[in-house]
């Protein structure tokens, strides 16, 4: 056991922790390349858009194949094609070929992504430990400080200075190829035990088709509803918002800014840790929305700083009760539905809190007319309301425990009155 983890958890928490590395170091030149490039407003909007767009396709399709193909097939897949795009833009993929990149789902606008490699590492970790948040909680933190490491090496001086040319962004995309790689090989070294239940791929072939969701269709649908609300809420003050914002309400410089999203990253990381010990304690729904309601109270007292040392206090006293609801939110999806349907659970809720991102920076911009800090106040409401329908709904929903990998069926269908909930 490494760090409390078993050896297939391990692995994938070291793929979360490369992707995340490769992430937040590309996230943050991403935006100068497209700028070097050229690319006007709706251009670059166009790209970024595609990318989110991606990010949920790939997840979907990756809840509907991963069963029949195998988890760690899919897995090493998805790794190879980072390696392949990586590859693609740093030889200087023109617009069209990025598009279609972006499409795959192999890049990422955020550090740490909700795509289908997440998809697949959370239901895959749900062989380890479903129900009590505790790999999730070591996963995210891993992935929170790999992804701020990733971000604080792009901004160190000689990477990519200040009005270099665009083929030196691009270039920087070249780190993906040795994280894509490195990421097949963790994948080729999994266990059959994270394959879905009952049966595992053998070699030339594939597992036989699975029913997608059948008796946790209601279960999902209502959770996706939920999370794509706090999704739209979370669309509203994305960190390029916030630097947006902090710029203009305090005149703080890009390097001030640079510093205090990194010490946010580092305070998530550690704020995840802490998560699992909660959900022991009070349960994981309990957690999620004891934790994340304040945080959104706080999110709100932002606009009403009068300095950006307030300011920046209640974003870090924020973001240590916000991302609780993380680690506990991925275990919640594991334990609400039957086993045999974890993958295609885990793609739809995961999908579903990309449908609604686009539409955050624009209604953000919308309701900046009525006053700068508009959309802080309008986040803390929408992430407000999401906390406590999620409150009234799913403390009824009978959540099965499960701290450590059990000899039962696996394909156990859930309990009648879990079915009777979901309706």
């Amino acid at each position: 056991m490494r760090w409390g983890l078993g050896r297939d958890a391990t692995l994938l928490v070291g793929g979360q922790a490369l992707r995340a590395a490769g992430y937040g170091f590309t996230a943050v030149v991403l935006g100068a390349l497209l700028a070097a490039r050229g690319y006007s407003p709706v251009r670059a909007g166009v790209v970024l858009t595609a990318l989110i767009a991606g990010t949920a396709l790939s997840s979907l399709a990756v809840g509907e194949l991963a069963d029949r193909l195998g988890r760690r097939r899919c897995y090493a897949i998805f790794f190879l094609a980072l390696a392949a795009a990586g590859a693609a833009v740093a030889a200087g993929a023109p617009f069209l070929l990025l598009l279609v990149i972006a499409l795959t789902g192999t890049l990422s606008t955020d550090v740490v992504d909700n795509g289908p490699a997440t998809t697949l590492e959370q239901t895959m970790l749900a062989a380890e430990d479903a129900g009590t948040a505790r790999v999730y909680g070591r996963y995210n933190a891993v992935g929170a400080a790999a992804g701020a490491a990733g971000a604080l090496a792009a901004a160190l001086p000689g990477v990519a200075g200040q009005d270099a040319p665009a083929t030196v962004y691009a270039l920087c995309f070249a780190a993906l190829v040795p994280i894509g790689l490195a990421g097949a090989l963790l994948a080729w070294r999994l266990s059959a035990a994270v394959e879905a239940p009952g049966e595992a791929p053998t070699p030339g072939h594939a597992i036989r088709h699975r029913p997608r969701l059948v008796q946790s269709r209601g279960v999902v649908r209502r959770l996706s509803g939920l999370f794509a609300l706090d999704a739209a809420g979370g669309g509203l003050v994305t960190t390029g918002f916030l630097s947006y914002y902090l710029s203009q309400r305090y005149q703080v410089s890009i390097a001030v800014l640079g510093w205090l999203f990194f010490a946010v990253s580092i305070v998530q990381a550690l704020s995840v840790l802490i998560a699992p010990r909660l959900a022991r304690r009070f349960g994981l729904v309990a957690t999620m929305v004891g934790t994340h309601l304040p945080s959104n109270a706080l999110l709100a007292s932002v606009a009403f700083a009068p300095t950006f040392p307030v300011a920046a206090g209640l974003l870090l006293a924020r973001i240590t009760l916000s991302q609780m609801d993380v680690p506990t939110r991925q275990a919640l999806v594991m334990v609400a539905v039957t086993a045999e349907e974890r993958t295609a659970a885990a793609a739809v809720t995961n999908a579903a809190r990309y449908t609604v991102r686009p539409l955050g920076p624009l209604v953000a911009g919308a309701v900046q007319q009525v006053a700068l800090g508009a959309p802080l106040l309008l986040a803390g409401a929408v992430k407000g309301g999401y906390d406590i329908a999620l409150w009234r709904w799913a403390r009824h929903l009978p959540l099965q425990r499960q701290d450590r990998p059990t000899t039962a069926d696996p394909r156990r269908p859930s309990p009648p009155t879990a079915r009777k909930e979901a309706s």
